[in-house]
């Protein structure tokens, strides 16, 4: 068993009665399965996700319970693992029940649930919870937050998070690093996101893998100008809600757009 305690978490009052309650749901039902089951049963390959990538046995508990808030508060939901449920509600959330699944179930107290409020297909609203402290990070589209990003703009020298090199990606990994002052590999997109936003880095990005899926930035979208900072594709496709989970993206959450826009240049310059 991985016996680290996961808290209740810190959830503000003005966050939207279902996303707050989908969020206890999931930590309690995180909380659950790691005093249930060992690390080997948790990565457990147990089924397919709707995003069509293996549902691993902790993924699909704490979808579960994520599923069955939602049908109690007749809201929509979009997920990775069991993907939409229509309610006929207005209401979309758009979740990330367990984000950085590969740290969560070898016991790095570094994995995150994320929750996103649409209402007819817009953002308005994100909620980021780090299920090992409790912490969270709650933004509404167009109010400012207490804290700020760095405020840097450029590219050499900044403190970097990125995705771990894919084949796709090696290059634009290797020239981003190359410039960067500090580079880290975190392994939870939501959690560096919002550590950007709150000036702990510069900078996340998936150096152009297309590994994303909307849950895994769309907190990030609201998150991040919220604070100060911009969420991007770095192949400029324009980030938004959408049911069909086979589409994926390169986020870049930075603290500046003139930052996100200078690493998106990095990454789709030629290999020489």
């Amino acid at each position: 068993m991985i016996h680290w305690p996961v808290p209740e978490p810190e959830i503000p009052a003005a966050t939207h009665p279902a996303l707050a309650a989908v969020a206890r749901a999931a930590v309690a039902a995180f909380r659950d399965a790691r005093g249930r089951f060992d690390r080997t049963q948790l990565a457990e390959k147990v089924g397919m996700g709707a995003d069509g990538t293996p549902t691993t046995r902790l993924d699909q508990l704490v979808d579960t319970a994520v599923a069955e808030t939602v049908d109690a508060h007749r809201v929509n939901l979009i997920s990775e693992e069991i993907g939409v449920i229509d309610n006929g509600s207005a209401v979309t959330l758009v979740v990330d029940p367990v984000d950085g699944t590969s740290n969560a179930v070898a016991g790095v107290p570094f994995s995150a649930f994320a929750g996103v409020v649409a209402v007819d297909g817009e953002a308005v609203e994100s909620l980021t919870t780090w299920l090992d402290t409790g912490r969270s990070w709650h933004a509404k589209a167009g109010e400012t937050l207490p804290y700020r990003t760095t405020g840097r703009r450029e590219l050499d020298g900044a403190a970097v998070s990125l995705l771990r090199p894919h084949p796709k990606s090696e290059d634009a990994w290797l020239r981003v690093s190359r410039r960067a002052g500090r580079v880290r590999v975190l392994s939870s997109s939501c959690l560096e996101a919002a550590l950007v936003a709150e000036g702990s880095l510069d900078a996340f990005a998936d150096p152009g893998s297309d590994t994303h899926r909307i849950m895994d930035i769309a907190a990030a979208a609201v998150l991040l100008p919220a604070a100060g900072g911009a969420l991007i594709d770095a192949y400029g496709r324009p980030v938004e809600i959408d049911p069909d989970l086979s589409r994926r993206w390169s986020g870049i959450a930075a603290a500046t757009p003139d930052l996100a826009e200078e690493l998106a240049e990095e990454i789709n310059r030629p290999s020489s």
